[in-house]
């Protein structure tokens, strides 16, 4: 990669992905959180949060292939492994894969070899918070459930904080 061509993201030292499609329902938790934390709190200046939707890959992909990489990444993306709606709670990359199995949204799929060979050959440390997801539908249907909704502000919390440690 050329140096104009690095896309901003690249010489940060944490990374924070919003994971999901908006389109339906509580699986747009990553991106409503990261429209929370641009907009109501403070980013760290080596911290870059991005709304990647279903295109978690697009970025790892940039990341594997850069001289450069953020000593962290941290995933916020919505699952159904049969919490209480709206728990906020980590899960490794290994078990993301379980609990996507029956889901139709395979949107992290091609991203788990990516971001298992950011953590085991580069080093990169991979955080995936993940919020238990009260619906996921199979057809369109706008807008999360109130348990997830009401989990931004906590998830955008222990994301920041995880950024600083």
């Amino acid at each position: 990669m050329s140096k104009e061509a690095k896309p901003e993201y690249v010489p940060k030292r944490i990374l924070i992905l919003g994971c999901g499609n908006v389109l339906f329902g509580d699986d747009g938790f990553g991106p409503a959180t990261i429209q929370y934390i641009e907009k109501k709190c403070k980013i760290p200046a080596d911290v870059c949060v991005l709304d990647v939707g279903t295109g978690a890959s697009n970025v790892l992909f940039a990341l594997a292939l850069s001289e450069m990489r953020p000593e962290k990444i941290i995933i916020l993306d919505a699952v159904d492994v049969k919490r209480k709606p709206g728990e906020i709670f980590e899960i490794q990359i290994e078990e993301l894969l379980e609990s996507k199995i029956g889901d139709f949204s395979l949107h992290l799929f091609p991203a788990t070899d990516m971001l298992k060979e950011l953590r085991d050959t580069y080093g990169v440390n991979i955080i995936i918070l993940a919020c238990q997801a009260k619906r996921i539908p199979e057809l369109v249907q706008l807008g999360l459930s109130g348990p997830v909704k009401k989990s931004i502000p906590k998830a955008a919390k222990i994301a920041l904080r995880l950024a600083k440690e």
